[in-house]
């Protein structure tokens, strides 16, 4: 492998996947997102990226082990018990697999991700 197989997020050009929850999964707002997802692995099961979200609230149930790093912005994570977790520009975390609640954007929210889908 090649020293030009590097991606460079400050350096790659991603078009930006444009989309919206599912209407039954939107609690509030107009939660418009895009992701930019800079590498996928041959296999599927990773991934790497950024991702903007703009201020609402929806459910979330994760089937995938996330790697988040909020470079703008503030979201809070809320688990099903009601459980809350505020996060801000350069907090660093995990979202562990089977992780069900919800996400709200207060103020436009832009992440650094890295994804593992377990078979």
């Amino acid at each position: 492998m090649r020293i030009d197989s590097i991606i460079d997020f400050a350096q790659v050009i991603t078009e930006a996947e444009r989309y919206r929850p599912a209407a039954e999964k939107i609690l509030k707002g107009e939660p418009d997102q895009a992701v930019y997802n800079h590498y996928s692995s041959p296999c599927g099961q990773f991934a790497a990226g950024v991702w903007e979200g703009e201020v609402g609230q929806w459910t979330v149930n994760y089937t995938e082990h996330e790697y988040c790093e909020i470079v703008h912005g503030v979201s809070v994570l809320r688990d099903q018990d009601g459980g809350a977790k505020t996060l801000r520009t350069g907090d660093r975390f995990v979202i562990p697999a089977g992780f069900k609640g919800t996400w709200e954007v207060l103020e436009p929210c832009r992440k650094i991700y890295v994804m593992f889908e377990q078979k």
